[in-house]
């Protein structure tokens, strides 16, 4: 049955609340009680970016169907349901995240909406009785992650966090390779997201709303602010409301895979971070230039974020001993450099044993097979694994949200007993040289040390001048009615 995009949206049902859209596409209701051997029906939401992969691997898992699409932009809507339409594949459509989840016939919800929403969609779902796999970083703040693992544990639904390392076998390898001592004691997990990133511009006063999205469903849990940037699409990671900068973008993966090295189950007990924004005046809020560490006992993580180039003028990415975006393990003896795939050195840099990867398929098949096994012990990246990553993403921009404008000379002061940061801190003023920024000048934003119960989650008061009451605000969020994430799941 063809449609046209006319007619597709004159069919919209849509209230003042924003419920959901129904398509004229025909629907098929699926009566019988799904056993073990039956399709897993699956609905996607959100699919301006990821979302568009996660339906094509589910696409290509036998036993899996894409029943339903879910975002508020009814034209991104439109066009993924026509590509449906076009290969006579019926498929329901919803602006509503909260229409789709009653409908029964659908087994588990895929999220790949912008960071707000991952947290409260995927609470929401398991209320609902659905499984989910929900896009990194699992949440926006550390309050909601915590209640998403609540709820999965709660109604005992399979949650997978969308950090495919954990189905990459070398990784594996890898991992016990250092821990078995081969290169000695671990020093430090270094994570890298060099990854270049543009200005977004700047707007003199509130833009419109593009035609077609509910903005109302777009923000959710974010409070409902004018928009005040060129692009309502991605450049939400951008800004604090709705983003996490790129520590919670790209970072995320090698935030994960720096404390699966480590072997740390719970949050860093200390905290700090050195960044601003540089290079450009523009509408975004997120550090483009960072170091955080989470002070870990006996190794810490050091992770640097860099969306400048090498230097003006270039397009090329810095590097750290080889690496833009992944991970550098360093022991006693050597380290490994590499993320998907890699290689261990010695202490002068002499390749010793390179680790390929042979992942065994896709994430997203891993999630499947636990779905229909039903034990979430299958899943590669349990959600509380998911949750406790994100969170030390979170705890980096805390600190850096609750910093304060300092020299060079400050933050060398405030660094000195600890060399690996003072190197990590040089490099970061050499990299900013290279692209025309002074920050003798400019200067750069210290974040505090933070310290954190990793048992209660909660920032403490130790010496502190009661910063950690307002980390322990930033860890959290004021939600509006009706998209509020509860204290009891």
């Amino acid at each position: 049955m063809k449609i046209s995009r006319r007619n597709f949206i004159k069919n919209s049902l849509v209230s003042a609340a924003g419920v959901s859209l129904v398509t004229a596409f025909p629907k098929t209701t699926w009566a019988k009680i799904r056993g073990a051997n039956d399709d897993i029906r699956v609905g996607v939401c959100g699919f301006h970016g990821q979302g568009a992969s996660h339906i094509n691997r589910f696409h290509q898992i036998p036993g899996v169907r894409v029943v339903a699409l879910c975002d508020p932009d009814r034209n991104l809507l439109y066009n993924k349901a026509l590509e449906f339409n076009n290969r006579k594949e019926k498929v329901d459509a919803y602006t509503d995240i909260r229409q789709l989840l009653e409908n029964k016939n659908i087994d588990a919800i895929s999220i790949a909406a912008p960071n707000h929403w991952h947290s409260l969609m995927g609470i929401w779902a398991c209320q609902a009785g659905k499984d989910v796999y929900v896009e990194k970083p699992v949440s926006h703040n550390i309050f909601e992650g915590r209640k998403l693992v609540q709820a999965a544990h709660k109604y005992k639904r399979i949650v997978q966090a969308g950090t495919q390392y954990r189905s990459d076998l070398s990784m594996y390898e890898t991992i016990d390779y250092i821990n078995q001592g081969h290169i000695g004691k671990l020093v430090a997990a270094r994570g890298f997201c060099y990854k270049r990133r543009d200005t977004i511009g700047k707007v003199k006063g509130p833009q419109p709303i593009p035609e077609l999205i509910n903005y109302d469903l777009w923000s959710g849990p974010a409070p409902l602010n004018p928009l005040m940037r060129n692009n309502l699409h991605y450049d939400w990671h951008w800004v604090w409301p709705t983003g996490n900068g790129d520590i919670g973008n790209q970072g995320i993966h090698e935030m994960d895979m720096c404390r699966w090295s480590l072997g740390q189950e719970k949050m860093a007990p200390r905290v700090m971070s050195i960044g601003g924004r540089f290079g450009y005046d523009d509408d975004g809020a997120t550090a483009n230039t960072q170091i955080g560490i989470l002070d870990y006992d006996p190794a810490p993580i050091i992770f640097e974020v860099q969306g400048l180039p090498m230097q003006t003028g270039t397009s090329t990415m810095s590097h750290y001993k080889g690496i833009r975006i992944g991970i550098v393990i360093e022991c006693e003896g050597g380290y490994y450099a590499g993320g998907r795939g890699g290689w261990i050195y010695d202490k002068d840099g002499k390749q010793m044993k390179q680790f390929i990867q042979d992942g065994p398929g896709s994430h997203q098949d891993n999630f499947i097979d636990a779905v229909r096994s039903r034990n979430t012990n299958d899943l590669k990246a349990e959600v509380t694994k998911g949750h406790i990553s994100s969170a030390l993403c979170h705890m980096v921009n805390i600190s850096h949200r609750l910093g304060q404008h300092c020299s060079p000379a400050e933050v060398r002061t405030a660094i000195a007993d600890r060399p690996l940061i003072i190197e990590a801190f040089d490099r970061f003023q050499q990299h900013l040289r290279a692209n025309g920024v002074d920050i003798e000048q400019t200067g750069v934003t210290l974040g505090p040390w933070l310290e954190l119960d990793p048992d209660t989650e909660k920032f403490t008061g130790s010496g502190d001048y009661g910063l950690h009451r307002f980390a322990n605000e930033m860890a959290a969020r004021k939600y509006r009615k009706p998209f509020v994430v509860p204290d009891l799941v």
